[in-house]
């Protein structure tokens, strides 16, 4: 089997790269997963869900997966206002991928 050329070759014009690009991070796997399980999904769930993470990280995280299409913001006009997340049709896309860390993880753990 012959090599390939690596001297053309650029990592950040790769679908993996894009995919990273929309999941990476701390908490937007974490926050992928939880809605895989359990959506929808109001703030206060998923931040104790995670625990230890601020409400501006939180929201900030939740915002980029929203801008990006992977998650929608439903939110119910009464008082206090009701906020629920939940995944796309794109985003429950990534279900498959996920997974697969699901079953790579279970099968690799110590």
């Amino acid at each position: 089997m012959k090599a390939k050329d690596i001297s053309k070759a650029n990592f950040a014009e790769t679908g993996y790269s894009y995919t990273l690009s929309l999941i990476s991070g701390k908490y937007k796997p974490i926050i992928l997963y939880c809605l895989m399980e359990y959506e929808p999904v109001r703030f206060n769930e998923m931040q104790r869900y995670i625990k230890n993470v601020a409400d501006k990280t939180l929201s900030q995280n939740l915002k980029e997966l929203e801008a990006d299409n992977l998650i929608t913001r439903n939110v119910f006009p009464q008082i206090p206002p009701r906020v629920e997340y939940s995944l796309t049709e794109r985003g429950h896309s990534l279900v498959k991928v996920l997974d697969q860390l699901c079953i790579w993880g279970n099968d690799n753990r110590p």
